[in-house]
């Protein structure tokens, strides 16, 4: 029998959470790791250590490999595009991976797609952002377009006065400026789809960040209208289907009470993404191997829910560095806690893993979210807060 080889250009923990499934449905699975002790190296058996940013060391990857596919949105446009032209079967497409690369163009496309946008503009010097922001009202949000995530490359301008503070990142390229919105919460609408044209949406989910790193995800979002929900999740999947996607894609939104669509489009990923961790133990389908059946055009798995509330809860670095001494004190605290770890070494408040809980019969989200809570607390600092309390 002959099953298909799928090659990962990167090695951080979404390629080490796509062998489960890889093993599962008998795939094999290759990763071009950054380093032979990234996260993904240890789960995959078939590591090569090579520089994503290399023409050489890609073409060289994907030799032998039935589709190539990404663990991150950094590698270069023009070299995704030279394997295209070699025959590479890349997905997602170049064509359709740029929007996650460079949010000038995504905003761009939300536009053309009529889609909810914030007010923004392309700026190119202090003079440029203070017009900007005397037109939409301070303070503004300042982003570069490229390379920024988990709140890096992202700065609040307050005042047409402290516009001048941001001099330093005007250096002959285009920077985004952005209304600052008035949101109350924020949303995530994951969605798949196949080359064939086959998507599928999971529930959308209230992500809640802290310090601009994803720190916790409620799915489904409660107390969230039904209409906004639905709008949410079709204009994700039409993204999805005017931009050519393939793979996974998670649209961060803003909700907006009182505005005219209730939501405001934020970012978007094209891979599996935090905030949908979640699906691992909470949906039918992961988005690990929805994301693994996707880009091989195979048919979409169920995205329904395994249970009435599911919370993932990031685990980031703290005070205890030895992750493993305190599995017996949390798998004894919560033996229904589902523990995922990176294989990553600790450092504050660095990824190094998380926690989904699953509601069982009777749960309120309240206990779902404070099981989870919990669980990763006792990873993090080595004890248990609840014993701390009482």
């Amino acid at each position: 029998m002959t099953f298909p080889v799928i090659g990962v250009v990167g090695g951080g923990q979404l390629a080490r959470m796509m062998a489960p499934p890889a093993v599962e449905l008998g795939f094999e699975l290759r990763v071009l790791a950054e380093g032979p002790d990234v996260s993904a190296v240890a789960a995959v058996a078939h590591s090569a250590v090579g520089n994503y940013t290399d023409l050489e060391d890609l073409t060289a990857f994907a030799k032998g490999v039935d589709v190539l596919t990404f663990d991150h949105e950094h590698v270069p446009e023009r070299h995704l595009r030279a394997l295209v032209d070699s025959g590479v079967n890349v997905q997602p497409h170049p064509d359709a991976l740029r929007h996650a690369q460079d949010k000038l163009v995504m905003r761009a496309a939300v536009d053309r797609l009529g889609l909810p946008n914030p007010r923004w503009s392309a700026v190119s010097s202090v003079e440029e952002l203070r017009k900007f922001g005397d037109e939409t009202g301070w303070p503004v949000v300042l982003k570069t377009p490229r390379g920024g995530y988990d709140g890096k490359g992202v700065r609040i301008i307050n005042s047409y006065d402290d516009a001048a503070q941001a001099a330093d990142w005007f250096t002959g390229s285009e920077l985004l400026a952005e209304e600052k919105v008035p949101f109350t919460r924020e949303l995530s609408a994951l969605v798949a789809r196949s080359p064939r044209g086959e998507a599928r949406a999971w529930p959308v989910v209230h992500s809640i960040q802290v310090n601009g790193v994803c720190d916790e995800v409620i799915a489904p979002a409660q107390d969230l209208p039904a209409g906004l929900a639905r709008a949410a999740a079709e204009a994700a999947l039409r993204i999805a289907e005017e931009l050519g996607v393939t793979g996974v894609m998670a649209v961060e939104m803003f909700e907006v009470p009182g505005s005219s669509t209730g939501f405001l489009i934020n970012e978007l990923a094209m891979r599996p993404h935090n905030s949908g961790h979640w699906t691992m133990d909470g949906a039918v389908t992961g988005q690990f191997e929805q994301h693994l059946r996707a880009v091989l055009n195979l048919p979409l798995g169920d995205t329904s829910l395994a249970s009435g509330v599911v919370v993932m809860k990031n685990i980031l670095g703290g005070d205890n560095a030895e992750l493993y001494s305190a599995y017996p004190m949390a798998l004894q605290a919560e033996p229904a806690a589902k523990i995922h770890t990176y294989g990553k070494s600790v450092r504050p408040g660095r990824k190094i893993g998380h926690v989904n809980a699953i509601a069982l019969p009777g749960d309120t989200t309240a206990q779902v979210r404070e099981r989870a809570e919990r669980a990763a607390a006792i990873l993090r600092d080595g004890r248990d807060p609840r014993k701390e309390t009482s």
